[in-house]
């Protein structure tokens, strides 16, 4: 992969991040490839994240706006998305450079809102998800009721604590909380996951990545929030009506050829107990 240009961004609350981020810009300095720092922009060829995955997820929609392959160096806690260690990273820059990286498409959601007054002073008509949009009731007592439709046709009404509207990569993000299932990310689909709902029956369902879905707010209630990817927040009035659907462009995500999506899992969610072998495919 020819690099010419890479932007690094730094999660600020610790002195760890700086310092890796100057041992890699002196790295990269020595190949002859420009360094930029906490800014994310057309001209850029790579992105390097150092930190957790919410600082991934803060950038996500500029990265996959002007399509820059994204590499996250995890110095935070789980790291699904930032899934090269502290450790590994020369050794990942040096398979990058030598295109050897895996590169992901990662679908995003693209989501705004319809007839709310804290949503038309949004600067944006649209807001974009890499793991998941949420409506959230806050701390009052009663169950919201949520009509939600996809496409034409109507789904239901769910009367729960809120909905989760997820990508594959999400998955394993509020929605698995929330008794979701855990989907490959290179399943293109939208999930649809009610948070603590009244009725059993009101199982979570994969839906088409080609549907336009309609959620509207029946009925009075006092702090309901819409919240992209943990990182943006409406307020949702009664009557209000969230749409949601699969953007435009995937976000490209670089991740290590050695790991595999299920030796992830194990590791970050103690599938199996960890340290346990590894069964051989048998023949």
């Amino acid at each position: 992969m020819k690099i010419r240009t890479a932007g690094i961004i730094l999660k600020h609350d610790s002195a760890k991040p700086r310092k890796i981020g100057e041992d890699l810009i002196k790295w990269l300095k020595s190949r002859g490839i420009e360094t930029i720092i906490d800014k994310v922009d057309k001209s850029l060829d790579i992105l390097i994240i150092l930190g957790g995955d919410g600082t991934l997820l803060h950038v996500a929609d500029k990265a996959s706006r002007y399509e820059i392959p994204v590499m996250g160096i995890n110095l935070g806690g789980l790291g699904f998305l930032t899934a090269v260690s502290a450790r590994e990273r020369f050794e990942a820059l040096e398979l990058l450079l030598a295109g050897k990286m895996n590169v992901e498409k990662r679908m995003l959601l693209k989501t705004r809102l319809i007839g709310s007054s804290d949503a038309s002073k949004s600067p944006v008509d649209y807001q974009y998800a890499l793991n998941d949009v949420v409506i959230s009731k806050g701390n009052i007592d009663q169950l919201i009721k949520l009509r939600t439709w996809s496409d034409q046709e109507f789904i239901t009404t769910y009367n729960a604590d809120g909905l989760i509207f997820s990508t594959p990569t999400g998955s394993t993000a509020y929605n698995l909380s929330a008794g979701g299932p855990v989907v490959q990310p290179n399943l293109p689909c939208i999930l649809v996951t009610p948070i603590c709902p009244f009725m059993l029956e009101s199982r979570p369902v994969l839906l088409s990545p080609k549907v336009t879905l309609i959620t509207q707010l029946a009925g009075k209630a006092d702090n309901v929030k819409v919240i992209v990817d943990g990182r943006y927040a409406w307020k949702m009035e009664e009557n209000a009506k969230l749409e949601v659907k699969t953007a435009r462009k995937p976000l490209y995500l670089i991740s290590m050829p050695t790991k595999g999506y299920f030796q992830i899992l194990r590791n970050k969610l103690n599938w199996g107990g960890t340290g346990n072998k590894i069964p051989k495919l048998p023949h």
